[in-house]
């Protein structure tokens, strides 16, 4: 056997794990696998590094059939989803996150293009299970319980199917083409959507379908309300009912001068639609400044470019027929508080964009159905009701409310759905421990920017609803999904193989990674401190005889 001293002196991190070379080695190298921050940020629970790694060779089907064991919905989520996994990338520290939402567009608009399918990997069960509400959290559940060979029907109030998707993202963010298409795919599997049919009694819709579960995801539709004294209630409308009609094909009376009240992302969409409606101007009322403002900095910021104005520390006091008057606020303790003094502003009417409530009412009286203070319904880790068999999830549960969100619901949903049909308990196997920037040993630091998507420019967005952000190209998508650092899996980089002095590597062959010959290996920990994504530890050598 051959060993080999190394002056290890200058690397801290090596010094700190103590290699232990020589005679006896106290410390051995292991290959590991970690949690990329990206995957643990993930709603949806995608596995983003394993599909990045598909893109960046190319293999874009490959990619597809890997995002989408987790989200159908590709095309509609790499537009709508605010990417916490690009704010988790531990290449955010270094230059810029990847762009990981439009290498997601990318992959879903290429799947429309070539009209890819979903397979259905189980034979069928012979189970019926009724899903209520075919927005994103429904329209995920069906999707991912057909996969796993049970029949599902849909039962949706509205006149088309996509929920909030339909009725409270406007078409230049979500093209209706796109929505129509995916959803289409999953009606393809067999799932059967009914439109029209608002259900009023669950336990009555189960015994007359024969159904042996149900998935309740009806969303949040009501628009919150506040009392503002006005001389024509006809001049204020709630922001949902708003964006709802116009996607209708309706035309709401706003007037010349549009004001809307709150700091959301609805409040900045309602702006935006005023404005692509005809609205000379719209202006936002917010009581809080921008600093603790609900709406994402991005939808501000594209709210400001076309031409939207925002009025922060503002509280609407009441309306005339041609104004609102408005007390000034201030912050103190993160708190908005009056402060007395009054100004009028110009506005023909007002939008109310001050949340949503769910309906609710009519799972009252349900055996074991319990409601938080808001009247969403309680669930357990299951994501089942006080009720057996009556599962629920989206916005009509205790939660956070964004459509990646609510898809891992409905995926969370089926697979809990499935267990208890087959009268078991679905156990999420336990995560990887997440690996952070610090433990990454990046040798190949060059700056590499993100490709930036571009955009219509504001004067020519506010003309219509056109889409306003652009797609990769097949050679952008590329080059950024090869930005992805593997953060702590092996990507067979070679390094670990090309460092070792003793030729105590070996390859497997692609896909298959290495292995060390111990025989060989000195424990010098050359191959962990050069390996860039972590994916090799420096562990205690196994006592004599274990």
């Amino acid at each position: 056997m051959s060993f080999l001293k190394t002056d290890l002196t200058s690397h801290t991190d090596l010094h700190e794990h103590g290699s232990g070379t020589g005679a006896v080695r106290s410390k051995r190298p292991a290959y590991v696998d970690f949690l990329p921050p990206c995957n643990n940020a993930c709603p949806a629970g995608e596995d983003i590094q394993a599909w990045l790694a598909l893109a960046q060779a190319g293999q874009y089907f490959d990619a597809w059939k890997k995002l989408t064991e987790d989200n159908p919905m590709a095309a509609i989520h790499g537009r709508v989803c605010y990417h916490p996994c690009e704010s988790s990338c531990n290449r955010g520290n270094v230059d810029t996150s990847v762009s990981i939402h439009a290498i997601e567009r990318f992959l879903g608009d290429m799947a429309i293009k070539e009209e890819w399918k979903f397979p259905i990997d189980k034979n069928p069960t012979g189970k019926r299970v009724l899903i209520v509400g075919a927005g994103p959290s429904g329209l995920s559940a069906a999707y991912h319980l057909r996969r796993l060979g049970h029949a599902v029907t849909m039962f949706e109030a509205g006149p088309m199917a996509g929920g909030m998707m339909n009725f409270g993202i406007p078409a230049y963010r979500l093209p209706r083409t796109v929505l129509r298409a995916e959803i289409k795919r999953i009606e393809d599997m067999g799932v059967e959507i009914r439109l029209n049919h608002k259900v009023d009694d669950i336990l009555t819709e189960k015994t007359a379908g024969n159904f042996d579960a149900v998935f309740i995801a009806i969303g949040a539709h009501i628009g919150k309300k506040t009392d503002i004294p006005a001389r024509d209630a006809g001049k204020i409308l709630d922001a949902v009912s708003f964006l709802k009609d116009v996607e209708l094909g309706l035309t709401p009376q706003i007037g010349r001068r549009v004001a809307i009240y709150g700091g959301g992302n609805t409040a900045m969409d309602a702006a935006r639609t005023a404005k692509r409606l005809g609205a000379e101007e719209a202006l936002i009322i917010y009581r809080r400044d921008r600093e603790h403002m609900p709406a994402h900095d991005f939808e501000a910021d594209e709210a400001l470019s076309e031409g939207i104005k925002i009025h922060w520390l503002r509280s609407i006091k009441n309306l005339d027929s041609t104004s609102v008057t408005v007390e000034k606020m201030d912050i103190k303790d993160g708190r908005p508080v009056p402060t007395g003094e009054f100004e009028t502003l110009e506005a023909d009417s007002v939008i109310l964009a001050l949340g949503q409530a769910t309906e609710t009412d009519f799972l009252e009286g349900i055996d074991g159905m319990q409601f938080a203070d808001d009247g969403t319904v309680i669930v357990d880790r299951q994501m089942m009701t006080g009720h057996a068999g009556i599962f629920a999830g989206g916005d009509m549960v205790p939660s956070e409310r964004t459509v990646t969100i609510a898809t891992g619901h409905g995926k969370k949903a089926a697979r809990n759905i499935d267990a208890w049909l087959n009268g078991k308990k679905f156990e999420k196997q336990p995560s990887n421990p997440l690996v952070s920037v610090e433990q990454l040993h990046i040798w190949y630091r060059t700056s590499a920017d993100a490709k930036p998507q571009e955009h219509v420019e504001p004067l020519v967005a506010v003309e219509g609803f056109d889409e306003i952000v652009a797609g990769y190209t097949e050679e952008e998508a590329r080059y950024e999904a090869q930005r992805c650092y593997s953060c702590g899996n092996c990507f067979e980089c070679d390094g670990c193989f090309g460092a070792c002095p003793e030729n105590a590597v070996i390859k497997l062959g692609p896909g298959k990674r290495y292995k060390f010959n111990y025989k060989l290996c000195t424990g010098c920990g050359v191959c962990y401190e050069q390996c860039p994504s972590h994916a090799i530890d420096m562990t205690a050598e196994p006592e004599a005889g274990k």
